[in-house]
């Protein structure tokens, strides 16, 4: 078998039909350049949604959950413990948020080599005093570099320094939307009254902007030893303790290990964010439905092309098998065609798709809800590509199979007895 030869054949034939050929070639990079630049920006756009949660959101978190205890004394009673007692207006336990023991627990959390990091939080409902009125909120008790470390936190913080929490008592980063509302400034000083009526002021030394505007609406940073002095507790009181593990995907089996362990609520990411999770997926479906049906398209017109050429090419390829081609030769011949238009237009498609999600990223993208997004979100992940160049190969070689073995099985007798 001579493969000069045939890709010598292959080459004539191609070029015989040149504006055919270039039609095809078109449409294999058309369909790849769609597939690259749709996977990518919708795949930037789902880390983009993704970050203003998930990854913002601890992959495990431990606390203590105010609830009514399970058993309650009527159920513990030898004379009604055959009953079904029904208890209406069951109070809370009468117990602290505080975690117990927390530091214990965090040394066992830093040596779990399955841990990436932990961060100690304490959450606090407060009333921040606005004259004569007051706006309910929540201050996060955070170590700054532990938080900025795990949870990106200087990249929300739109004004100021981050590090100022730690380097400046009593001090405090507002939200965006609380700022606005309390008319606050940098270098402001502020009344923060908590739940038990103790009041303080605190220094306002930054704003922050999540994205989410009941949060920006609400919420603001401390450290957490302001916090702490805030609530008049020990320098050992802490509420939470946000875990980030190297494997995301075992934070439902660890959360359920370690609220056996440490006898504390544990609610692990999956379940805190399932509908954003389930967005995302969508989204991706969509995404690689309309990029596979692109290529797919391209295959049908690779398909009707060749099948056409073979009609027109009737006499040519009994030329070649009368002269000793073979049907196997036949069939190269028409595959090598089809494998080179999906090459070609692949090459092409992925240099074009690269080209596209590039200019896409330096479109402007201003927000007010997201200060620092300054361009539409790209991903440039190499897996999109290497789709794209494998499924043009795959989708140009099965359209050009079928017409190929249908030419390798005509009889050169009937076609020059027919001319």
């Amino acid at each position: 078998m001579n493969y000069k030869l045939i890709a010598d054949v292959s080459r004539s034939l191609l070029l015989a039909r040149w504006k055919q050929t270039l039609v095809a070639a078109i449409g294999v990079t058309f369909s790849i350049t769609m597939f690259i630049s749709l996977l990518s920006f919708m795949s930037g756009l789902n880390d983009l949604l993704d970050g203003l949660i998930i990854n913002r959101t601890p992959h495990i978190r431990l606390y203590n959950e105010i609830k009514p205890s399970a058993q309650q004394p009527v159920s513990l009673s030898d004379r009604f413990k055959d009953y079904y007692n029904f208890i209406s207006t069951i109070r809370p336990k009468k117990e602290r948020l505080e975690i117990y023991n927390n530091a214990a627990i965090m040394n066992f959390l830093k040596i779990d080599n399955r841990i990436l990091g932990i961060a100690p939080k304490i959450l606090t409902q407060v009333f921040y005093n606005v004259g004569a009125i007051d706006l309910t909120g929540v201050i996060n008790g955070i170590d700054v570099e532990a938080e900025n470390k795990l949870f990106l936190f200087q990249n929300y913080v739109t004004e100021g320094n981050y590090v100022d929490l730690k380097n400046i008592p009593n001090s405090i980063i507002l939200g965006k939307g609380l700022s606005e509302k309390m008319l606050s400034n940098i270098g402001d000083v502020i009344q923060v009254t908590t739940s038990k009526g103790e009041r303080m002021p605190l220094k306002v030394v930054g704003f922050f902007q999540s994205g989410l505007q009941d949060i920006d609406n609400t919420q603001s940073y401390a450290s957490i030893a302001t916090t702490q002095k805030l609530l008049s507790e020990p320098g050992s009181y802490i509420t939470d303790i946000q875990v980030k593990l190297k494997d995301i995907t075992l934070a439902p089996e660890l959360a359920l290990e370690y609220q056996d362990l440490f006898d504390l609520e544990a609610v692990d990411i999956q379940t805190a964010n399932s509908q954003f999770e389930t967005g995302s997926s969508v989204r991706t479906i969509i995404s690689y439905s309309v990029g596979i049906t692109l290529l797919i398209v391209a295959g049908f017109g690779i398909y009707n092309i060749l099948n056409m050429m073979i009609y027109e090419k009737m006499d040519s390829i009994a030329i070649l098998k009368a002269t000793g081609f073979s049907g196997k030769d036949v069939n190269r011949i028409f595959i090598t065609i089809a494998l080179s238009i999906g090459i070609f237009g692949g090459i092409l498609g992925l240099i074009f798709g690269f080209g596209l999600s590039a200019l896409i990223d330096q479109i402007p993208f201003n927000t007010p809800s997201l200060p620092t997004i300054k361009t539409y979100p790209v991903n440039y992940n190499i897996v999109f590509y290497a789709i794209g160049a494998v499924f043009s190969i795959v989708t140009t070689y099965l359209a050009g199979y079928f017409p190929a073995r249908k030419a390798s099985k005509i009889d050169p007798v009937i076609i020059i007895r027919g001319k």
